[in-house]
């Protein structure tokens, strides 16, 4: 299993958080507790880059909406950057491809 990873870094348009490794029952609750302490404003835009994700169960999911309800309630936007083919697979599902913002990368944060 791979250690769960999350760098943070400010773009123009609000904070990049990197998720890389294996989002599972044990270390989804790091995402959450990340996403908690942003401070989001209303107008800013919260990029997920999913890019380095191996590994994301149903408990990795409520997670990224647990992160969409807190950018949402901040009046802030949420996107979900680089998504593998395997959840983007598992979003288009369950219809979670219509609820998230779904870019192939982070370039429109700079």
């Amino acid at each position: 299993m791979k250690t769960l990873t999350i760098s943070h870094r400010d773009a123009a348009t609000g904070p990049v958080l990197h998720v890389a490794g294996e989002m599972d029952y044990d270390q989804a609750p790091e995402l959450r507790r990340q996403v908690d302490q942003l401070p989001l404003t209303p107008g800013q835009c919260l990029v997920l880059d999913l890019s380095g994700l191996e590994y994301c169960d149903s408990t990795g999911i409520t997670a990224l909406l647990a992160a969409r309800q807190h950018a949402l309630a901040a009046g802030a936007d949420i996107v979900l950057a680089g998504v593998p083919a395997n959840l983007l697979r598992v979003l288009t599902l369950v219809g979670l491809d219509q609820v998230f913002t779904l870019r192939p990368d982070t370039s429109p944060a700079s």
